[in-house]
């Protein structure tokens, strides 16, 4: 564990940034200020390392950016449509982030927020958060714990625990971007395999705009390896938002994590990633609005520098209950519990 006491974060306080290393030589650094996955260095056959995560040049550059580089996000990680939910029957409002809909838990989330550090060894960090009733317009005082443990195998388990003193929509995942090539190459070459059938269309807000839709003879089929630039802007769901911005509700065997829910494989074939979540969807970004975003070298990221494969529920679907997935309302004595891996493999 270390200090960064260059810069202070926005509560008068250092940056604590804890690094894990397995065995093998990878390593994976985060950060206490929005629980952020600062990077991910994998040692390749070559016995070149390589860095697979975007990310900023000091934890202070984290502040100044939307793309949510390797944050925690939650309450409700994607979006909730006009920033409203209905509990018994009537309005409840949110604070909104993205015009009239609120985005990622909304603008003082889990991302813009110091986790507590309660244990940590070389191999695991143990974070904890408290947010209280009300906020961002959220009911019920909520209790979050995550875990991120590093494995002999190159696997970065997030797990994530919730409970609640009111019921209350849950829905954490982890806004990483993957770019399996390395700083300065087009993420849109790698090629990803997603086990999903159908995905959910949406409107130029990202707010859905239809039910779930069959991928088949469409671009946004993934069901067989392909690079991500091969059917971009393809189809009118991606033109609306510049490319893939989409929920892909996953196979019912990959509700585990035994089974893949998706693989992505980087463009000179040196590193492959895969993925196993408990969570009902993945949501595919391919970094479509990434430019400006200060970058590791200390310049900015381009448009499509990398991917994230964010795990959660569907994107609004506190106001969807006729979603096949399971209910993302946590209620007083339920335990929400989610899980998602990254497997790192050099080949």
């Amino acid at each position: 564990m270390l200090s960064d006491n260059s810069a202070v974060a926005p509560d008068g306080q250092p940056f604590i940034l804890t690094t894990l290393r397995n065995a093998a030589g990878m390593t994976v650094t985060f950060m206490d200020w929005g629980a952020t996955w600062l990077s991910a260095v994998l040692p390749l056959k070559s016995g070149e390392q390589r860095e697979l995560l975007l990310g900023c040049q000091t934890p202070q550059d984290y502040l100044h950016q939307g793309a949510y580089l390797g944050a925690t996000v939650g309450r409700y990680a994607n979006r909730i449509a006009h920033a409203s939910l209905n509990i018994a029957g009537k309005p409840h409002p949110l604070i909104a982030n993205q015009g009239e809909h609120q985005l990622h838990g909304g603008p003082n989330g889990f991302h813009a927020r110091r986790w507590q550090i309660v244990k940590q060894d070389e191999q695991q960090v143990i974070y904890q958060i408290h947010s209280p009733d009300g906020d961002q317009g959220f009911p019920g005082n909520l209790d979050v714990t995550l875990s991120y443990r590093l494995t002999a195998d190159h696997r970065l388990e997030i797990e994530y625990q919730a409970q609640t003193d009111r019921a209350c929509p849950v829905n954490l995942t982890n806004h990483a971007y993957f770019n399996l090539d390395g700083a300065g190459h087009d993420a849109r070459q790698q090629r990803l395999q997603l086990f999903a059938d159908r995905y959910l269309p949406v409107d130029g807000d990202g707010i859905p705009s239809a039910d779930l839709t069959a991928v088949a003879g469409t671009g946004m089929d993934f069901r067989q390896p392909k690079t991500l630039q091969q059917d971009l802007l393809r189809d009118r769901d991606q033109q609306r938002v510049k490319g893939y911005d989409h929920a892909y509700l996953l196979h019912d065997t990959c509700h585990g994590l035994a089974s893949p829910a998706a693989h992505l494989w980087s463009a000179d074939g040196k590193v492959a990633m895969t993925v196993f979540t408990t969570a009902p969807a993945l949501q595919l970004y391919s970094g479509n609005y990434l430019g400006g975003t200060p970058a590791r070298d200390g310049g900015s990221y381009q448009n499509y520098a990398g991917v994230a494969l964010e795990s959660e529920f569907l994107p609004d679907s506190p106001n969807h209950p006729e979603w096949p997935q399971p209910d993302c309302w946590l209620q007083p004595g339920q335990r929400y519990q989610s899980a998602t891996h990254y497997q790192l493999i050099p080949i």
